[in-house]
Formats: structure tokens, sequence, C-alpha cells
């Protein structure tokens, strides 16, 4: 019985360390709905808690593509469609491959030597560009004739990803060494 007292008051601890840290983000609730099932992970270990983020921002992008491709093969696109919906998928492959070199860069931070400030810096630009492709791909929408049934998946989708990616950064960001 001891012991399932202490695993639960871990457990809750654990949970109360990704709740304090979301609390920094512009997202919390995002933050914390996305991260608090790693908990028993992250314990308490901001590093972690960053590759956790970065690892389900990436899962995120690659749910997004899946959605707007899905959408592509949709019949009875218009042309304008097909453009905006071909544009957002090269956004989406792109934050993808910033989230990948982000998630192993930060899972790599300061192997062999290396400059720690530099890697961060690193993994902070390829996330804000995430936040950046994310919309530009929802700007393609703007003044542009384009149905509910393609806009509001991909504006859904999209979004998400972007909250989660500046959520990753705001934990980054708090990163100390």
């Amino acid at each position: 019985m001891q012991t399932t007292v202490a695993t639960s008051s871990s457990s809750q601890t654990y949970k109360t360390y990704v709740k304090t840290a979301c609390n920094s983000t512009t997202y919390p609730l995002v933050c914390y709905q996305s991260l608090s099932s790693y908990a028993s992970k992250v314990k308490s270990n901001p590093r972690k808690l960053c590759i956790y983020a970065l690892s389900v921002t990436l899962q995120a992008s690659k749910n997004a593509s899946s959605v707007v491709s899905k959408l592509s093969k949709r019949a009875g696109l218009t042309p304008t469609e097909k453009g905006i919906i071909n544009d957002c998928l090269e956004s989406i492959k792109e934050s993808i491959d910033e989230l990948k070199d982000s998630l192993s860069s930060m899972k790599n931070l300061g192997v062999k030597g290396a400059d720690m400030q530099a890697q961060l810096d690193d993994i902070k630009t390829w996330v804000s560009a995430v936040i950046t492709d994310d919309v530009t791909c929802t700007d393609g929408f703007d003044g542009l004739k384009v149905s509910t049934a393609v806009k509001t998946p991909i504006n859904n989708s999209i979004v998400y990803v972007a909250r989660l990616a500046s959520n990753a950064l705001s934990l980054i960001d708090s990163l100390i060494y």
C-alpha cells in the first residue's frame, strides 16, 4: 500500500511540475493537455519536457500533413483550393523537417562539448520557423474563395500545431544552462 501512495504522490508531483511549466507558455491549457500524460517520464527535468513538447508538436505536424494530404485528394476542388493545399503541404513538410532537426539537437544538447547556447539558438530558430510556416499556410486563405470544407480542417490542424510550437518555444526559452 505504501508504494501505491508514494507512486501516486510522485505522479502528482510530476504533473504539478508540468502544469507549473505550462503556466509560463502562451497556451497553458493546450500545453498541459498535450504534455501531462508524459509527466512520469519528464519527472522534473526541463530538458525532457522540451523534448516531449517538440515530439508532440512533431506528431501534430504529421497529423496535419495527413489531414491536408487527404483533402488534396478530394473531388471537386477548385484550382485555387488545390494551389492552397499544395502550398500548405509544402509548408507542413518544412515544419516537420525543422521539428526533426530541433528534436535531434535537443536530445544531443551539449554532447561532445558542443556550444549549448549555439545549439539552443538553432533549436529556437527552427521552432520559430515552424510557427512562420504555419502562418504561411493559413495566410493562403486570405482574400480567396475557399470552401469551409477545405478551410476549416486545415485551419484547425495548423492552428493546433502553431500553438504547440509556440508552447515548445516558451519552454525552450526557459531552459537555463
